[in-house]
């Protein structure tokens, strides 16, 4: 359990003490496809840890239409920062997409360990300061950038995460819930996609996406202002 929890970008300096401490304070969580973890408003107690399927975190709008704000992927934390609150509660709610495991973490005996650890809080400071970065980027892609842009940028990031030899994926999020990640609306994602593919960027069959041509690629997602994983977590280099 110590090696997958140190996979995790806030766990990877911690020592043995240290893990055995965090291991204690953990609780392991299923969730079927579709099933909530937490509501909005619920008391925020606790942290996780993604280690197999996806989280989506998601509010609703005053029209009652669903707002994905993040997909939290395998090795990823979320709702950390909130254990500096005084009086900390979800701000969002978070569902399983597709089955998933988790990791819980009891938010208060995390913040005890953190007392006695500077290079941990400096880690966690980090980690905050990195995803203040991603949300402000993603701030200026959602409202300056056209929606042709914003799923360039989307596609540009996946091929680039996935290396300059794969040209070809699979969609690893329903459509749906990626459109609402980029602010457009289903059927506008798909006719984006449709538009590329008709101008030969890219090859759509079903939910696998083969990159015809990733520099045209870049240069859509490039004249927008964007390249980049736009829906995914931001990366953090390791040390």
């Amino acid at each position: 359990m110590s090696i997958e929890f140190r996979q995790a970008y806030l766990f990877a300096r911690l020592d043995e003490d240290q893990m055995c401490r965090v291991e204690s304070m953990s609780q392991s969580i299923a969730l079927e496809d579709g099933e909530a973890l937490f509501e909005v408003g619920d008391k925020a107690k606790r942290f996780f840890l993604v280690t197999g399927g996806k989280i989506k975190l998601s509010r609703l709008s005053l029209h009652g239409n669903e707002k994905v704000i993040e997909v939290v992927r395998p090795g990823h934390t979320f709702a950390e920062a909130l254990m500096f609150l005084e009086r900390p509660n979800y701000p969002v709610r978070a569902s399983a997409i597709g089955n998933t495991q988790l990791t819980a973490f009891d938010g208060l005996l995390f913040k005890q360990l953190l007392r006695e650890s500077v290079d941990t809080c400096f880690r966690v400071m980090g980690d905050m300061s990195q995803r203040l970065r991603h949300l402000i980027k993603e701030i200026d892609d959602l409202t300056l950038q056209s929606a042709s842009g914003r799923v360039a940028g989307y596609l540009c990031g996946q091929y680039v995460f996935q290396g300059q030899d794969h040209v070809e994926f699979d969609l690893d999020t329903p459509k749906g819930i990626l459109a609402s990640r980029l602010s457009v609306k289903p059927e506008t994602f798909s006719r984006i996609l449709h538009n590329f593919a008709e101008k030969g960027v890219v090859k759509v069959t079903g939910g696998h996406i083969e990159i015809l041509d990733p520099a045209r690629l870049r240069d859509y997602a490039q004249s927008a202002g964007i390249c980049g994983q736009s829906v995914s977590p931001p990366k953090v280099p390791r040390s």
